[in-house]
Order: C-alpha cells, then sequence, then structure tokens
C-alpha cells in the first residue's frame, strides 16, 4: 500500500511538471528525469530520441516553443508501480498557447510513461506521446 500512495504522491508532482512545461518551463520535468541511462522519450511528432543529455535537451527545446497563458492535465486509464519500476498511461489532453504567434491550439496527446527509482526518487526514463485521434 506505501508504494502505491508514493506513486499516487509522485504523480500530482509529475501532473504539476506537465502544467509548467506547458507553459515553457521544462525545469521541473528535467528535475524529475533519470540521470543514468537508459532513458528514451518517443515524441508526438514521430521522433526518438535516447541518451539522457538529448532527451534533456529535447524537453528543454520542447518547452521553449509554449507560452505562459496553457494548460493541461492527465486523464490516467491505468497506472502500476513496485518497489523499483512504474508506470502510467493515458492522455495528456492541453490547450497550448504557442509561442510563436501566441496562437492557442487545442491538443490530446496518447502518452506511456515507465518511471524507475533513482536514489530512492521517481524519475521518467521513458516517454511515448502521440497525437490522439478522435472517434
Amino acid at each position: 500500500m506505501a508504494r502505491t500512495q508514493d506513486f499516487d504522491d509522485f504523480m500530482k508532482q509529475r501532473e504539476a511538471a506537465a502544467q509548467a512545461y506547458v507553459r515553457g518551463d521544462p525545469a521541473p520535468v528535467v528535475d524529475l528525469t533519470v540521470r543514468k541511462d537508459p532513458v528514451s522519450f518517443f515524441g508526438p511528432d514521430g521522433s526518438k530520441t535516447e541518451g539522457v543529455e538529448a532527451v534533456l535537451r529535447d524537453y528543454r527545446d520542447g518547452a521553449s516553443r509554449f507560452g505562459p497563458d496553457s494548460a493541461c492535465h492527465f486523464e490516467v486509464l491505468h497506472k502500476q508501480a513496485s518497489d523499483e519500476e512504474a508506470f502510467w498511461t493515458g492522455f495528456q489532453v492541453a490547450t497550448i498557447q504557442m509561442k510563436r504567434g501566441g496562437k492557442k491550439v487545442p491538443m490530446k496527446l496518447r502518452v506511456t510513461e515507465v518511471f524507475r527509482k533513482e536514489d530512492g526518487k521517481w524519475r521518467l526514463a521513458h516517454r511515448h506521446a502521440d497525437q490522439a485521434r478522435e472517434h
């Protein structure tokens, strides 16, 4: 039970980091990311990035495109945690303000994130996000 509560508490922190990210601040996501390989990011544009420095660079570059008037939330379909690994899968729903032009754009991503314990804390080790299709 403690492990589940620990991960539930972490997920609140993770969602707050996503909020900061879509407002142009990558620091909370960067802080939650592992510092030891393996780490990977499959971006919404179909890209694949591996390695700590490259993934952190992608996160910083991505956040730099967003303006301060964005918002998002997670719709978690499934999540689970063991002693050392955890995941969640679902949707990230957002209204994104693009820094260039200030235009607001609705966005819904299908997301799977994998976490592992590093120095006793949950850290993001893999993110896969792509555009959701509405049916």
